[in-house]
């Protein structure tokens, strides 16, 4: 068994994570939270809320899992969100082309073209990997679930692919919200769904998975960030396109701001959020030497994104995986939801001090305009406002003006226009903000954080393995305090009245100061110890026979295995700090 064999293991027999459907059979790329999986995701989602709803600023949003058509429109979903899908020609089995590709040893294939696919499967004889039979040619194959939204032939809609979609609709609604002022964001936590052709990498590849993103909108003349500071001197493990372009390229090891003065970090606001990625990925439990941050190459960066770069995880079977997102949009998204939906989404933003500005004026009378054209009166002013002075001079015969309107001509009589030059006082302008987004699959950095904090270590030898006969070893959790399932167990020495009455209590004051607390009393002490190492439980505190004499108990701290004897009455306050960080187990 590797690595990833064993924490999935752990995770089916501890509660972490279950498959889905199993009474049915299952079905792949869906898997259930058990309890201390769904409480050890959700404390990781409370943690990404301290760093952007809380320090951030950036309040939360939740829209509809279900959107209709001219969402993904506008988006393009629906006209290119698509992986290349080639089918088995004997047992019909559906794959990844370009995955399939990979696999022959072939890299960077999920830039091939579907031409280039279908050569590359008969270059290298690749076959279907279940039964060994032909492959059909690669087509594209769109990833959204599509639905029905009402009954009979209601109205087309799909399940959301990302949570990003309903917070740009709801722009205008935000901008107000803000009271117009740069910067400003919202973040969103929740399901998203994709229909992966074949997901084969369990828990890192699903069809319904957790995101957590936040858009933040900005001026695109002021992409430097007033927190910048905080994280300038910050070292972070880079893997630009230099780099990754470079046969003996590696991955290296800069300073934020020298990665911004360089030019490989686009601008602060990005690199801030880069490393504002990085503190949250550690304090969770990533491992900063396991992580590193690539930026997107030119072939497989977005038209319109400025920069884009990946927070990547180490993990044992699967490499690098991608746990985050951090690109800037720049207009691209609330450009294509204006032009769908025919609403302008802009920001009018105020100039520090007025400036007066010298243009090309065009006014049409309209009192003489309307009467004329009638319902084309509005549409054929706006275009002669939009026409320049030579424009104009080169449109006048015969004292009209002739312009086509909708793509028909049309004249207008000159002297129902005024032109020239005007000096105007002007207080600000206009601006489609642009688009910093940070984008988190929670599914994927929880399974990193469970295989990071995972240890199989030998006990031979130690006090705990006198104390229990079958113990020659033990597996343990290694989670952050503040993300575990538990922050400490209770554990009554055995199972006497008197001593399970005083852990009880104890269990019961932990939980009414807000410490997630477990109360366990099966077994020998030895196994209690074990299964709370395999869950993650930080602490433990015995209730032995010299509590009821001294009204003191023994916590145990699960990495090191040490032991103390403290007072009852100090215990909510000894816990909270340890899990807070404020205090070390050495020092009591």
């Amino acid at each position: 068994m590797d690595t990833y064999d064993k924490v999935i293991d752990l995770a089916k027999r501890r509660g972490f994570l279950w498959n889905s459907f199993e009474l049915y059979g299952g079905a792949a790329g869906f898997f259930d939270y058990g309890p201390n999986g769904c409480t050890v995701k959700r404390h990781i989602e409370d943690t990404w809320r301290k760093f952007y709803v809380v320090r951030e600023g950036y309040m939360e949003i939740e829209c509809p899992t279900v959107g209709i058509e001219d969402i993904f429109i506008a988006s393009g979903h629906v006209g290119g969100f698509s992986d290349p899908l080639c089918e088995c020609l004997s047992c019909h089995q559906a794959f990844r082309a370009d995955h399939l590709v990979e696999g022959a040893g072939i890299e960077n294939a999920g830039g091939y073209s579907l031409k280039e696919l279908d050569d590359a499967v008969l270059k290298f004889g690749i076959k279907c990997p279940e039964c060994g039979g032909d492959l059909a040619p690669a087509y594209e194959f769109n990833l959204m679930f599509k639905t029905t939204i009402g009954p009979g032939n209601g109205r087309q809609g799909y399940m959301r692919p990302e949570t990003a979609q309903g917070m740009f609709v709801d722009f205008q609604r935000l901008s107000r919200y803000y009271r117009d002022k740069l910067p400003f964001g919202a973040c969103q936590i929740g399901k998203s769904y994709r229909n992966e052709i074949s997901p084969r990498q369990g828990v890192l590849r699903l069809r319904e998975f957790t995101q957590a993103e936040c858009e933040i909108f900005v001026d695109p003349s002021k992409k430097t960030h007033p927190r910048f500071d905080r994280y300038a001197g910050t070292l972070l493990t880079l893997y630009p396109q230099a780099q990754q372009e470079d046969p003996e390229g590696k991955p290296i090891q800069m300073k934020v701001s020298d990665a911004v003065r360089d030019g490989i970090i686009a601008h602060e606001f990005l690199a801030y959020y880069v490393s504002l990625t990085n503190e949250f990925l550690q304090k969770v439990g990533i491992c900063g030497d396991r992580l590193r941050f690539r930026q997107h190459m030119k072939d497989e960066m977005a038209h319109y994104a400025a920069d884009c770069w990946d927070a990547e995880v180490l993990t044992d079977r699967f490499g690098w995986v991608e746990v985050v997102g951090i690109a800037d949009r720049t207009t691209y998204d609330l450009k294509a939801h204006a032009a769908q939906s025919k609403i302008e989404l802009s920001v009018y933003v105020e100039y520090p001090e007025p400036k007066f500005v010298t243009s090309f004026v065009v006014k049409p009378d309209m009192g003489k305009l309307g009467p004329l054209f009638k319902g084309k009166a509005k549409l054929i002013g706006d275009t002669l406002k939009e026409m320049t002075h030579d424009q104009i001079e080169a449109a006048v015969k015969d004292g009209m003006i002739m312009i086509t309107v909708d793509g028909a001509p049309v004249e207008v009589p000159h002297d129902i226009i005024t032109y020239g030059e005007e000096t105007v006082k002007v207080s600000g302008e206009t601006i489609i903000p642009h688009v910093i987004e940070p984008s988190y699959g929670i599914d994927r950095i929880t399974y990193c954080v469970l295989e990071h904090a995972f240890e199989e270590e030998s006990l031979s030898g130690s006090a705990e393995d006198a104390d229990d006969e079958e113990a020659e070893g033990r597996t343990v959790l290694h989670l952050k305090g503040a993300i575990a399932p538990f922050q400490v167990s209770v554990l009554p020495l055995m199972g006497k009245p008197q001593l399970s009455a005083v852990a009880t209590e104890i269990h019961d004051n932990f939980v009414h100061a807000g410490i997630m607390a477990d109360y366990d009393e099966a077994g020998t002490i030895g196994k209690r110890y074990r299964r709370n190492d395999e869950i993650g439980i930080p602490y433990s505190v015995t209730v032995d026979f010299d509590t009821l004499e001294d009204k003191t108990v023994t916590i145990r701290d699960r990495d090191s295995m040490k032991q103390i004897r403290a007072p009852v009455s100090r215990l909510n306050d000894i816990i909270r700090d340890l899990i807070d960080g404020n205090a070390r187990f050495e020092d009591f």
